[in-house]
Order: C-alpha cells, then structure tokens, then sequence
C-alpha cells in the first residue's frame, strides 16, 4: 500500500475493518429470517417428513393449499380481514386528524380536561371493556356483521395524541396565515395539516391497520358465522385437520395470513419510519 496516495489507503483500511460487522450482521439476519425459512419449508411437509427432520421442500404444498385456500375458505376470512382492516384504519384516521386539529388549533372550555380523559383510555386495553362492548354491540343486534368489529374500534387515543402532539410542533405562522386568508378550518386542514402530516398518517396506517389485522379475541366472541370470520380466527380452525393436527395447512396459513401486513409495511417502510421523528426537525 506504500505506493497509494492517503485517501485510498484509508478508503481501504476502512473497507478492511467493516467486513466483520458485515458478517455479524448477515448471521443476525439469518437468525432472524430462520423461523420464517423453517415455516415456509414446514408448509410443504406432511408430519411424517416435519417429524424425520426433512430438510428439502415436502410433496405436500398443493395438497395443503388446496385444504387451506379452498377447502376452509381461508380466502374469505382473508377478505374479511383486509375489509375490516382498511374499514377501521381509515375512520382511526380521519377521526385523529379532527381529534389533533380540534385538541391543538380549537378553543373549547374544559378542552385538557377532556384530553386528559382521551389519554386515560390509553391505560385501558381492549381485554378491561370487553364485556362492556359485548353487551353493547350485542344489544344493537351487530353479531356477525362487519361494524361489529369496526365501529368499536374506530376512536383512537393513540391516533388523537399523536396527531395532537405533531400539529402541536407545527410552526404557528401557518394558522395565522390561513387565518388572514380568509381560509375555514376544513380548507386549513386539507390544503396546509394534511400536506404536512404524510408521514405521521403513514405511521399511523401501518400501526393501526397491523393492529385490526391480528385481532383474534373480540373476532372470535362476537363473529360465529364462518363466512364473516377473520383471519386470526379462522388459523384456530386449521388446527384440526383430517381429524387431527396438521401442521402443514397451519403453518401455510400462517405464511398467507402475514402477506398482507408486510406489503403494507414495506409499500410505506419511508413514510412509517420517518413518522415517528417528524417532529425533531420543526
């Protein structure tokens, strides 16, 4: 190396020195990545390969998506799913940005009192209400119907104080010039918060609609027609196939049921991940 000029030896010393993070990093990754090899592999076996330690692809793929796809109907419940999904994430949304609009650019009496009870809901996961939503839903006669499983779940205080806390670090001078133009609270909204905010509503769509996607406890009390259940649900009942447990046409399920919310994450990884740091550049 005497005779390259310093750059470059440094650009190589450099180079030489990253290769052994390179290394730990590729055997994180593949640590990471095994049960999802392992799963797609265990997907195309019948038990009697899964239990002799198979370490090719099984015979059984089609068979299994055959029971899966068709045979239970997992195509529907994944339908289900991506319907309910989309329904809730959308009104979360919406009902946020009105949520942070109202909370940071309104004033209303008692206006920290009722945000305080906003964030108190925080503290109260869905299990605590459950008998309480049962009983309401139940009495309005939405058992095995899709706004069973969407209107409860359309307010959101994590939506409302994270929309809250991001128009909060907006410069002020925006209001006062929507306000000198003459601009109304919808127009200020959709024309200057939203153009803002795409980072914030990508986050907030990837968190929440995760979140419907892998509900599996209020689905299974209040939906009991299979045709109306969702994907979470309809994995408990590939636990018994050919009248035992399969763990083929389980494991593809499972496989299947993932693809929706890592397109979701993936289509938006930028604005998601950006999201969360918004506010350290205002």
């Amino acid at each position: 190396m005497a005779g390259l000029n310093p750059g470059v030896q440094k650009k190589t010393l450099l180079r030489g020195r990253k290769w052994p993070y390179h290394i730990g990093l590729t055997i994180t990754a593949l640590i990471i990545a095994f049960p999802l090899l392992y799963g797609a592999l265990i997907a195309t076996q019948t038990n009697a390969e899964i239990f002799a330690f198979q370490l090719t692809p099984g015979s059984a793929l089609g068979d299994h998506f055959q029971t899966v796809w068709f045979d239970r109907n997992f195509s529907q419940a994944m339908l289900n799913s991506f319907q309910q999904a989309m329904l809730v994430t959308a009104g979360k949304t919406v009902l946020s940005l009105l949520a942070g609009l109202a909370f940071v650019y309104f004033k209303f009496r008692f206006k920290w009192i009722v945000f305080f009870l906003v964030l108190i809901t925080l503290m109260m996961p869905t299990e605590v209400m459950i008998l309480a939503m049962f009983r309401q839903v139940a009495g309005y006669g939405w058992q095995d119907t899709t706004q069973a499983i969407v209107v409860p779940f359309l307010a959101s205080a994590t939506g409302a104080f994270l929309f809250r806390q991001h128009f909060a670090n907006l410069p002020t001078d925006l209001l006062e010039a929507a306000q000198i133009d003459g601009a109304s609270p919808v127009k200020f909204l959709t024309k200057i918060l939203i153009p803002l905010s795409w980072n914030v509503i990508a986050a907030m769509f990837v968190i929440q609609f995760v979140y419907t996607w892998n509900m599996f406890l209020w689905p299974s009390l209040i939906i009991r027609d299979e045709t109306q259940q969702v994907v979470q649900a309809a994995l408990q009942t590939l636990q018994n196939v050919d009248g035992s447990l399969n763990y083929g046409p389980l494991v593809l399920a499972a496989l299947i049921a993932s693809i929706p919310p890592a397109i979701v994450f993936i289509a938006m990884q930028k604005p998601f991940m950006s999201g969360f740091a918004v506010g350290q550049d205002k």
